[in-house]
């Protein structure tokens, strides 16, 4: 089956030509600064420069949340102008094809469950840890969104009643305790000057405060995961993005030991890190339109 997939981002937009699991082309395009409808025609942009001869659905996924049932994105933090956006409805009516909604987070966990690193497991979670934190659950092979489409804010799971405010308004989100945002507000305060991610990663391998700094995170994505098998006890998680996979050792030696910690009783999922890299979204946009139109959903 001939699909296009379509990753929404802040600053860019990725297309891609897909027949089955193979990319035939692939095409990117500049996120319009003005937002709204501009946003669509970009996306309409890069879908027709592949060519739509023989595609059969194109998949989206976007920053939300998202309104399924409607096609509608709410809103998008990072990508000004979109509010209440019928994306779905303004881009089938651009290209003339049906159109398949899907959160950024859940198409990288689509797609990671498919074609990486939970390829063979009946289900899994995807954690990704960058700037923000984003996941999702994959279970027989198709993203949980939940009844409203809320479910797999794996980001925005409470962890420290009281803890620091997040960007949801809320405060002790996971997010707001281990994403790269958090890391580098606790290493600027306890250096009293601008601490980057990349920068605390090798203060953390010469001195104790800096590596004090990583472990407390870490120690939060571990114990997020243990709370996670005992709610779906997952075939497998999978951990992406820039903080995860770029951190030192000591990093992932915390993470699992706090993990182990908590399951003390309860068998433990294996953890893997992701191999699809900045193509999992794409991938999981091409792998929703297909989907759905197996599928017969919308």
């Amino acid at each position: 089956m001939r699909v296009i997939g379509l990753d929404l981002g802040g600053t860019k937009i990725a297309a891609g030509l897909f027949e089955g699991d193979r990319l035939l082309k692939k095409e990117v395009v500049p996120t319009p600064k003005e937002g709204g409808e501009e946003v669509v025609r970009a996306l309409a942009q890069a879908a027709r420069a592949l060519g739509l001869e023989g595609v059969r659905a194109v998949g989206l996924g976007t920053p939300g949340p998202l309104d399924f049932r409607e096609g509608v994105v709410r809103f998008t933090p990072n990508i000004p102008g979109v509010k209440d956006l019928p994306i779905r409805r303004l881009l089938e009516a651009e290209l003339g094809l049906p159109v398949f909604l899907e959160n950024d987070a859940n198409a990288a966990a689509l797609a990671e469950h498919h074609l990486g690193a939970g390829r063979g497991f009946g289900s899994s979670v995807f954690l990704t840890v960058s700037t923000g934190v984003g996941g999702g659950v994959v279970l027989g092979g198709r993203v949980l969104r939940g009844e409203r489409g809320q479910g797999g804010e794996l980001g925005h799971m409470t962890l420290l009643p009281g803890g620091p405010v997040c960007g949801c308004g809320l405060e002790g989100c996971l997010e707001a305790l281990a994403a790269g945002r958090a890391l580098e507000r606790e290493a600027s305060y306890a250096y009293a000057r601008s601490v980057s991610v990349p920068e605390l990663f090798a203060l953390a391998q010469e001195e104790e405060k800096a590596r004090r700094i990583l472990l407390q995170a870490a120690s939060y994505v571990g114990l997020a995961l243990a709370s996670l098998v005992k709610a779906f006890d997952p075939g497998v998680f999978v951990l992406g993005g820039g903080v995860a996979l770029n951190a030192p050792e000591a990093y992932w030696e915390a993470l699992l030991s706090t993990y182990r910690r908590y399951l003390q009783g309860w068998e433990a999922p294996p953890v893997r890190k992701a191999l699809l890299g900045a193509d999992a979204g794409l991938l999981g946009a091409a792998l929703t339109a297909r989907f759905g139109v197996e599928d017969g959903a919308r």
